[in-house]
């Protein structure tokens, strides 16, 4: 599905960062790891930045998509294709971690999420915003599934080990290529893994 989706010459998430990540990069600690990096739009702000990027996808069209435009940016990301439901990232590796839009059903969070607070170093950075379960009503993005949307107290749970900075539910105006687009209920979340 996603393969089709990129398949469009086009950027169809844009290629401007998401407005949230933007806003709180300067929070991050080196190396980033970026799941369901997708085109490269945040991979590529974040190494514009001079973070190094490590950006996973399921996609290869996602991902050819993300070097083209990391090269065009005159920037180096580096990328894996794998699934979310396999992936595996090394422990105590990252200084952060970034989730955006990164819609996944229960079953795999509870694997996944796991192995990204293993994945960070002591006082590490995790930074997620996804559409939030206020979002089934609304048809400006996200999916149509409820186990997939988020609420600050699914977040707060999924995620034990962490610290929140700043965990929030918000309505915004989201701008983001033709599928994202208009007012959007989102859950917004920064924490530190505790050292």
């Amino acid at each position: 599905m996603w393969n089709q989706r990129y398949a469009d010459d086009a950027y169809i998430y844009g290629t401007d960062p998401n407005s949230f990540l933007a806003e709180h990069a300067h929070i991050l600690i080196d190396p980033v790891l970026s799941l369901a990096e997708g085109e490269g739009r945040n991979a590529v702000f974040l190494a514009s930045r001079g973070l190094n990027v490590y950006g996973v996808d399921g996609s290869e069209v996602g991902l050819a998509k993300a070097q083209k435009l990391a090269q065009s940016q005159g920037v180096e990301i580096q990328t894996e294709v794998a699934d979310l439901g396999l992936f595996k990232p090394p422990a105590h590796h990252y200084g952060s971690v970034v989730s955006i839009s990164a819609h996944l059903p229960s079953p795999i969070r509870n694997r996944l999420y796991p192995l990204v607070e293993r994945c960070l170093k002591p006082n590490g950075i995790i930074l997620l915003e996804a559409y939030s379960e206020n979002q089934m009503t609304r048809d400006t993005g996200g999916p149509k599934d409820l186990d997939m949307l988020m609420t600050c107290a699914k977040v707060e749970h999924e995620f034990p080990h962490c610290e929140p900075i700043l965990i929030r539910e918000l309505e915004r105006e989201v701008r983001e290529g033709k599928y994202h687009t208009g007012m959007a209920s989102v859950v917004q979340f920064i924490a530190r893994k505790k050292a």
